[in-house]
């Protein structure tokens, strides 16, 4: 539970390179969300590459802090992979992200969540960006990284949000 108490969203990073089994955990974290149906339709791309990185903030004004982290992670949705009706791989792209911070709070690293979908510019933009296929849905952008900045745990319980049993 202490990964998840400390899980911050933090935007200062220092410069280290994170090594590729660091990432590869993450990744397997990623991938061990539940899913609706067991699809898992998810795909990610990892982007180490500074200029791809110190582009993001052109199209996406809340993502600043991108052009300091070594690192970062898109979680993608396969929507046509979905085998119930509804947008369920919304959900499910929603558990691997937060798998993901929590993992790389677990590791001692610094991440936070961009939102993406379903601002059609920020996709798009990251669609060509990347080279991502027409079928696949841009969902969330992660910078990770070292942090360069500490944040003590926050306890956002409210005993007044919630209901037993009835309303």
């Amino acid at each position: 539970m202490d990964a998840v108490w400390r899980r911050r969203s933090i935007r200062k990073y220092l410069p280290d390179p994170i090594p590729e089994e660091v990432v590869i955990d993450l990744l397997r974290a990623a991938m061990s969300a539940p899913s609706a149906g067991n699809e898992q339709p998810w795909q990610f791309v990892v982007i180490r590459e500074r200029r791809l990185l110190d582009e993001v903030p052109r199209f996406h004004a809340h993502a600043q802090m991108i052009r300091e982290a070594p690192l970062a992670i898109l979680v993608c949705g396969e929507a046509e992979k979905a085998k119930f009706e509804g947008a369920y791989w919304v959900q499910d792209c929603a558990a691997a992200t937060e798998n993901i911070l929590i993992a790389a709070t677990a590791k001692g690293l610094g991440s936070v969540w961009l939102g993406v979908y379903p601002v059609a510019e920020r996709m798009e933009a990251l669609r060509r960006l990347l080279g991502i296929p027409e079928e696949i849905v841009p969902f969330a952008l992660i910078p990770i990284g070292r942090p360069a900045e500490e944040k003590p745990p926050a306890d956002r319980y409210d005993p007044q949000r919630v209901h037993y049993d009835r309303w």
